[in-house]
């Protein structure tokens, strides 16, 4: 994949006959593509779990009920039991990976405690686990038709309602997801 450009900051958005229960009807956000791989984190699969379930067992006292009554996110199958926060603005933690210069993925718990406090990010996304790719496989994933692509949006990613990502993602790109066929090749 020498070559082919980096997918990094853009939304990965599941074609309605994407049928693997790990990715059906999701909108991923891909934080790393190279010729390693990829990472993202899926943005639309909210938990039965909340944020002070997740300052419970880090043992954050939570300062803010409303911080610890935000939903916490199915980020992928990979790892689900390793946490991410996803944020803009970037600002400076421990172990962040920056994947614009506004938007990092933090793994470390500080930033948790600064949530925990009413002094985190203005916007974020608490997920367990993450989607990943090894070399190629994305490349192939979406020349078999499985995934449709395009340049993130902050909006999507931190303000539009849950259960509207996925359509709203596929908007962006001026897709209506309902018109699209399961079968490639046919109308």
């Amino acid at each position: 994949m020498p070559d082919a450009p980096s997918l990094c900051n853009h939304l990965l958005i599941a074609m309605p006959g994407l049928t693997d229960p790990n990715f059906f009807h999701t909108v991923t956000y891909l934080c790393e593509h190279d010729e390693d791989g990829a990472m993202g984190l899926v943005i639309n699969r909210p938990l039965e779990m909340r944020l002070g379930d997740v300052f419970a067992h880090t043992q954050i006292e939570p300062g803010d009920p409303f911080v610890a009554d935000r939903p916490v996110f199915q980020g992928g199958p990979v790892q689900p039991e390793r946490g991410f926060v996803l944020h803009q603005p970037l600002g400076d933690w421990q172990a962040t990976l920056r994947v614009t210069d506004e938007i990092g993925v933090t793994a470390s718990q500080d930033i948790l405690a600064a949530m925990a406090a009413g002094q985190g990010p203005q916007r974020a996304l608490v997920a367990l686990g993450y989607a990943g790719w090894g070399p190629g496989q994305l490349e192939q994933e979406m020349a078999d038709n499985a995934w449709l692509n395009g340049p993130a949006d902050p909006r999507i990613l931190f303000d539009t309602p849950v259960e509207r990502r996925w359509e709203a993602a596929a908007a962006l790109l001026g897709v209506d997801l309902k018109l699209l066929s399961n079968d490639t090749g046919h109308a």
